[in-house]
């Protein structure tokens, strides 16, 4: 990887020293440290669109400004003023580099760190929805399914889940069983379109939040911001606890600190567990897409859907519980 070359656009001089960072499944990430200063760099490893970056850094400015009790990711411009950076390695990649934030990811089945990131999540839906940034995203609503997995097609997903390629035909059922539930949503999708909208950052989990004294300090990885359901900001942060061990505990913790900063509609309360089941199954397609598009491998596929068939059946035993949970913490 051409750490070094990315890092001169932004001081020839240097010296830089590079740590190791936490990659997701998306990007790779590394600490930096030049002249006593700590940064965070990213190379994004799934598009080469530098107009997706751009609206992510525009959104990002945007929300610096905003009074929140919580940071977000500075981007720094580098040597020419750009905030993007594209690397010269003939791959077309984009890099960009941040100020790093002090924290570290909450607890993954904690009670108090549900609801504090519930908290924050409730006040970035009230900051979100007051933004007009310059340009349009990038991505599209999460109900828009075919159009943002062209490859998953209904006939292709039906014959991968019906036929999986030998390494993964172990896990015929399970995948016979989401191609079920991929249909079933499909069918139901416009029911959505007429609930509020507004920008949502769409990927909110532990991974992409630091903490600190039991607070939230930092909200991060606003990639896939995008014009969606306000609703689906919420769904999409519950969903995350559907493979913890106490799922409903933190469900329920979540939405009492979200329900202290927003407040939903009835229509959207009642929406709010369908709407898992969609983020569920969106995750699914994502890295099937990204599958047929020869980015993954078998490896990942089988992951995804043993997490996918895990979370489905939680859901199916919570979504009740859930809902009675939205209505009570969301709605008035």
């Amino acid at each position: 990887m051409p750490f070094e070359a990315i890092l001169r656009k932004y001081d020839p001089v240097g010296p830089w020293e590079i740590e190791g960072g936490l990659s997701g499944w998306n990007n790779t990430t590394r600490f930096v440290r030049s002249n006593g200063l700590r940064r965070v760099l990213r190379i994004y490893e799934t598009h080469r669109d530098a107009a997706k970056v751009a609206f992510e850094h525009r959104l990002l400015d945007a929300l610096g400004q905003a009074d929140l009790s919580f940071r977000v990711p500075s981007p720094i411009p580098c040597n020419d003023g750009s905030t993007i950076v594209r690397l010269e390695d003939g791959s077309g990649r984009l890099a960009c580099l941040f100020d790093y934030i002090e924290g570290e990811r909450p607890p993954e089945s904690n009670a108090q760190a549900a609801e504090a990131l519930g908290r924050a999540t409730g006040e970035l839906i009230g900051a979100l929805g007051s933004l007009r940034p310059e340009g349009l995203p990038a991505y599209h609503p999460y109900y828009e399914l075919a159009t943002s997995y062209p490859l998953c097609t209904e006939a292709n997903v039906s014959a991968f889940c019906r036929n999986p390629p030998g390494p993964l035909s172990g896990l015929r059922g399970e995948l016979q069983a989401i191609e079920a539930r991929i249909g079933g949503i499909r069918n139901g999708l416009n029911r959505f379109r007429s609930l509020p909208h507004q920008l949502i950052h769409g990927d909110i989990n532990v991974s992409n939040a630091l903490a600190a004294d039991g607070r939230i300090v930092a909200m991060l990885d606003f990639e896939f911001c995008t014009r969606d359901l306000r609703a689906m900001e919420i769904a999409v942060a519950l969903s995350g606890y559907l493979n913890e061990e106490e799922p409903l505990a933190s469900a329920d913790a979540f939405l009492s600190g979200a329900g202290e900063k927003v407040r939903l509609t009835p229509e959207e309360a009642e929406a709010i567990p369908e709407l898992m089941l969609l983020r569920a199954l969106d995750v699914f397609l994502h890295f099937l897409n990204r599958y047929f598009d020869e980015v993954d491998g078998p490896d990942v596929i089988r992951t995804q859907t043993e997490s996918a068939s895990n979370s489905l059946r939680t859901w199916d035993g919570l979504r009740e519980s859930i809902r009675d949970a939205a209505r009570r913490r969301l709605s008035d």
